[in-house]
């Protein structure tokens, strides 16, 4: 292990260290936003999800454009230009004061966030030998969840769902980290990989190859259902247990609840990863969104902590499989001058955390939150209509691979 930790790349350590950072602040302060706005601002559950929602929209929106950008013109210019304006993003939260101010600063959080993080992924890539990716990308997921075990319980104590300070804190930190990365890109210039700006596809053409990829697109569309599931955890979940009757101090329970999801995810990633990593690579997605599916439906049925919490536990195991195995089967289905578009397009399936926010405050509205399972119902077996896109995805995989492994032995 120590071996193949020397062959990262200093600048993947930097994206591997400077991300644990990022999440640590902002898992701080974004989760508690729907709270925030329920309690401080008294929004309604839909003005809440919508508010919430629009980040992802946004995301949607300009994800493809961010890969494809950063294969035309290069990694560190797309990079620092992102990763400084969301520190801007940050501070413009700390401001806010009114609903309206809230819906455009994360508005702005999902443009900046949809930019910059398959940019990093692609640049991940691109600096990593093919043995070690594996290795990198779960570091990076690792290094997302480290800084998730401290972040809510920390942002609970600040008072993050009564205060927008904590959104300071964030701003200061993705400056540093900015800061970092410059000096990387300097000391590290030599090193980099050249970039692919004569070879990189055109809009139209990039749009054209990846919407006719027999095998991306029922990915692209099963994920969707994924990512539909896993973003429930961070906004419906949040208002359901700040307006549930059954749990009285529902704020402190999420912030634990985020915790016990990140350390699950540091407990079982290596093991897991370990064993499903021989798989065909859609397999743990399968699974995961099974698992995540199941979880929902076991939220929606609790009455006590102890079943909530195994419900945090199942879901764990289902995103680690989901989100860790991802960036390796989009590693493994584009060519290497597409990457970042591909990267990019697999941003697509964030409008899953569009729909999930407004999806769960039109439930809570119609039902509240004393009908856990009239909420929480739709929620899971929505989350499981990914299974068969994911299967048509994974046997369109198999034959491909079958047809492209004789031209390969012949070379």
């Amino acid at each position: 292990m120590k071996q193949y930790l020397r062959q990262i790349h200093p600048l993947a350590w930097t994206i591997i260290i400077g991300t644990m950072f990022g999440r640590l602040v902002t898992s701080m302060s974004i989760p508690f936003l729907s709270i925030y706005l329920t309690r401080v601002l008294e929004a309604t559950p839909t003005q809440t999800g919508i508010t919430v929602a629009v980040s992802s929209l946004a995301g949607v929106m300009v994800s493809f454009y961010g890969g494809y950008i950063s294969d035309r013109i290069g990694r560190k210019i797309v990079m620092l230009i992102s990763v400084f304006s969301w520190a801007g993003v940050f501070f413009i939260f700390s401001a806010a004061e009114h609903l309206w101010v809230f819906f455009v600063a994360n508005t702005l959080n999902g443009l900046c966030r949809a930019v910059f993080e398959p940019t990093s992924r692609a640049l991940l890539s691109d600096i990593t030998s093919p043995e070690n990716k594996l290795l990198v990308f779960n570091l990076r997921y690792a290094a997302i969840n480290l800084g998730v075990v401290f972040g809510p319980i920390i942002g609970f104590q600040l008072g993050s769902s009564e205060s927008t300070f904590p959104f300071v804190i964030s701003g200061l930190v993705y400056i540093a980290y900015g800061l970092v990365l410059f000096l990387q890109f300097k000391l590290q210039h030599a090193n980099l990989p050249e970039r692919h700006q004569a070879t990189a596809p055109r809009l139209r053409e990039a749009l054209m190859t990846t919407g006719r990829d027999r095998v991306f697109l029922p990915v692209l569309i099963g994920t969707t259902f994924c990512v539909l599931g896993y973003g429930h955890f961070s906004s419906t979940l949040a208002q359901y247990l700040a307006r549930s009757p059954i749990f009285e101090n529902g704020s402190q329970m999420f912030s634990y609840m985020l915790s016990l999801n990140a350390v699950t995810v540091l407990i079982i990633q290596y093991p897991l990863v370990r064993t499903f990593r021989n798989f065909p690579p859609l397999v743990p997605l399968i699974v995961g969104n099974l698992l995540v599916a199941t979880s929902l439906m076991m939220v929606g049925i609790a009455e006590g902590v102890l079943l909530m919490m195994m419900s945090v536990i199942l879901f764990t195991i289902g995103e680690v499989l989901l989100f860790t195995m991802m960036d390796m089967l989009i590693d493994r289905i584009a060519k290497p001058e597409w990457k970042g578009t591909y990267f990019g397009t697999i941003g697509f399936n964030n409008i899953g955390s569009v729909i999930a926010p407004v999806m769960g405050g039109v439930l809570l509205s119609q039902f509240g939150a004393e009908n856990g399972l009239a909420v929480f119902l739709p929620i899971a077996l929505t989350t499981a209509l990914g299974v068969p896109f994911l299967l048509i995805a994974h046997r369109r995989l198999v034959v491909r691979e079958k047809q492209t492994e004789p031209a390969s032995l012949s070379m």
